[in-house]
């Protein structure tokens, strides 16, 4: 895992709990950071700029943006790093020689989040505003999604014929990006309904249509990426903010973090229609 930090301190931490240092920024904070595990890219932003490192590389290069660096999101292949900034995003190529081409996505506003779409054809970014902003990379056709009560901070991709899990409303709002024009002309598919309560974290469940979704008073739901599907309690209220979801790949373990620092640990029971905690 690489984690940011305040504390200039840009880290790589492996599964034993060993710590390496990759970088120091003498205080300034690591903002942003991504890695690929296929390709042993990594990258994390300091201010306007993005630093990359490939394998074995001690001495990064180093991409400058025209404001404060607001995500980042190599694509499916790490070929590509997508930069979320304001103003939109721009996409970093690597190409022959080490070298890197630059592509820029223009769309107005403060541009906070990145991820691409599982075929790399669309990048995504999460705005400041109540919305999302998407860019077809072929012919950078715009994609707005929009319409949230709230900003929709956290994103999931979710089933084989993906839709984009977003939170921000009652329900985890799904974008459909199976149609040749992604969701452009498409409405968004609504589920795991959380009444009163705003959704703050969505996960997919690994390898299924199925989307997790935690919300403002700790409660925890499960739907089908199906209008019609029953919405199943993983987890009831709280009374405190679900702010990490995380499944095992195997299915067989949930993890659930929360506001104040809790967080649960647990066997997760699959069957029957329904997902509960034993």
């Amino acid at each position: 895992v690489v984690p940011a930090g305040d504390d200039g301190r840009f880290l790589r931490i492996s599964i034993n709990g060993g710590v390496e240092e990759l970088a120091a920024f003498d205080g300034a904070w690591v903002d942003c950071v991504a890695a690929h595990e296929k390709t042993g890219l990594l990258a994390c932003s300091v201010g306007r700029t993005a630093h990359v490192w490939g394998p074995d590389v001690t001495k990064p290069l180093t991409f400058d943006h025209p404001s404060t660096v607001g995500g980042l999101a190599f694509d499916p292949k790490g070929k590509r790093l997508a930069v979320a900034h304001y103003g939109g995003a721009t996409i970093w190529e690597r190409r022959e020689k080490k070298r890197w081409k630059m592509t820029k996505f223009a769309w107005a506003g403060s541009h906070i989040g990145a991820t691409w779409s599982p075929d790399g054809k669309i990048v995504v970014t999460v705005m400041q505003e109540n919305a999302l902003h998407g860019w077809r990379l072929r012919d950078k056709a715009n994609m707005r999604m929009s319409g949230y009560p709230a900003k929709p901070r956290s994103f999931d991709w979710v089933g084989n014929a993906p839709h984009l899990a977003t939170s921000g409303a009652d329900k985890a709002v799904c974008w459909p990006f199976h149609f040749k024009d992604g969701p452009m002309g498409q409405g968004a598919l609504c589920v795991a309904d959380g009444g009163k309560q705003l959704a703050t974290i969505v996960r997919g469940l690994p390898g299924q249509p199925t989307v997790l979704a935690g919300f403002q008073d700790g409660a925890v739901l499960m739907s089908d990426l199906d209008e019609w599907a029953e919405t199943r309690v993983v987890r009831g209220s709280t009374g405190v903010e679900v702010t990490a979801i995380a499944v095992t790949s195997s299915l067989s373990h949930i993890l659930i973090g929360d506001a104040e620092g809790q967080v649960l640990w647990s066997k997760l029971l699959m069957g029957g229609g329904n997902a509960r905690f034993i």
